[in-house]
């Protein structure tokens, strides 16, 4: 009995130990396929024309980055447009090289003229148009950044940015469309750019050194001297103690 007990032993543990490879095999499997789907699902998200950052200041200079994608399976990306809101003019852009590219600025007019930083300004900027030089291009599977400084306008919470891309086959996608009624993200969104109310621009007076209800720059240099006095003094008494300590310890060592 013994024997034939301790040769079933074994197998058992054997038969246990194949389970347990099996079932932590299936857990990778279906990790590793949810994970699969997971990147194939989130992968036509990064997939549109995206501004970085896509959050600015009102009123605020910000550069943002277009990153252009190309989707095409067979032609490659040889121009952008974006185009600028007039119910919210923008007044100011500057482009920056992009190797291998040309930008092209637009003004339109304003009518009716609007008034900004008490200027009447009877043009804006209407678009920005990059153009592939030859020889450069973005080719299927890359993608290129075009950077701008953007002064944003005031008084407003968002920005639409429709832009244009053209390849090369003659074909032109239209990044223009708005969110949908129910929140959802459409085929082809426009950019949007959220922007957030300025931070105050006057300091907190009660703060401020020398105001009434602040402290005085004066009493604040008495406070941090009195507090170092104070701080030498303790770290003086401090080592005070602890040598009185050695040397009484070694006085009764000696009398011991």
């Amino acid at each position: 009995m013994s024997s034939h007990s301790t040769a079933e032993f074994p197998s058992s543990e054997c038969s246990a130990g194949r389970t347990s490879r099996r079932a932590v095999r299936r857990v990778a499997t279906v990790v590793t396929v949810a994970g699969a789907v997971a990147f194939v699902g989130a992968t036509p998200a990064f997939a549109h024309v995206t501004p970085q950052p896509d959050t600015a200041t009102q009123g605020s200079e910000t550069v943002i980055a277009f990153r252009v994608p190309d989707e095409s399976d067979v032609a490659d990306t040889i121009a952008l447009s974006v185009t600028m809101p007039t119910d919210h003019p923008i007044t100011s852009v500057s482009t920056t090289p992009v190797p291998g590219w040309n930008a092209t600025t637009r003004t339109v007019p304003l009518n009716p003229p609007v008034q900004a930083d008490g200027e009447t300004l009877t043009e804006a900027v209407g678009s920005v148009t990059w153009t592939a030089a030859p020889g450069n291009r973005i080719a299927p599977g890359q993608y290129l950044e075009f950077p701008l400084l953007i002064e944003f306008p005031t008084g407003v919470s968002e920005v639409i940015l429709p832009t244009s891309q053209t390849y090369d086959n003659g074909e032109v996608v239209d990044w223009n469309q708005p969110p949908n009624t129910d929140g959802s993200e459409p085929e082809r969104p426009a950019p949007r750019i959220t922007l957030t109310a300025a931070g105050p621009t006057v300091h907190d007076q009660s703060a401020a050194p020398g105001s009434e209800n602040g402290p005085r720059a004066g009493q604040t240099d008495a406070t941090a001297r009195w507090l170092g006095g104070a701080g030498l003094l303790l770290g003086a008494l401090g080592l005070g103690v602890g040598v009185g300590a050695v040397l009484h310890a070694r006085r009764a060592a000696k009398r011991n």
